[in-house]
């Protein structure tokens, strides 16, 4: 039920980045104030949205935590230390993969989580893809009509 409601969402916050679209390249005369704000919406919850997605598909979200069972979607640099015993307890919290998807928003790759997946490499594209372009055109649109 949970990956039904983080995709239902996430296909809403995709459609709200086509509707901002639409309105850039339509005849709607639209503020800067209004693109800004509608971009950072945007921007925070495709951060929010894909955190979970992460955290859901790897981890099993709230449910699979504290099984015995691995991550294997992601290789975090505490699975690859082996030099303490607290790395070799260690497992990902929901901050852990919020983290990796604020670094891939904001850097449009992978930082030092690296995705071993398909399906991590797949949201982890799409995520940059929606950065990149609210970023770009949304951002890029409302400051050259304030200015």
């Amino acid at each position: 039920m949970a990956v039904i409601l983080i995709a239902i969402i996430s296909l809403a916050n995709i459609a709200s980045l086509i509707l901002v679209i639409s309105d850039l390249f339509g005849r709607h005369a639209v503020s800067g104030k209004d693109l800004i704000l509608s971009g950072l919406e945007i921007f925070l919850t495709n951060i929010i949205i894909f955190g979970l997605w992460y955290w859901e598909l790897d981890s099993g979200g709230h449910i699979g935590q504290g099984s015995d069972v691995p991550p294997v979607d992601f290789l975090f640099p505490q699975m690859s230390e082996r030099t303490g015993n607290e790395h070799k307890k260690w497992s990902p919290t929901f901050l852990d993969y919020l983290y990796v998807s604020v670094t891939n928003a904001t850097a449009f790759s992978p930082t030092d989580t690296m995705p071993l997946t398909h399906r991590a490499k797949s949201l982890m594209s799409l995520q940059s893809l929606v950065s990149l372009i609210t970023v770009a055109l949304v951002a890029a649109r409302a400051v050259n009509i304030l200015t």
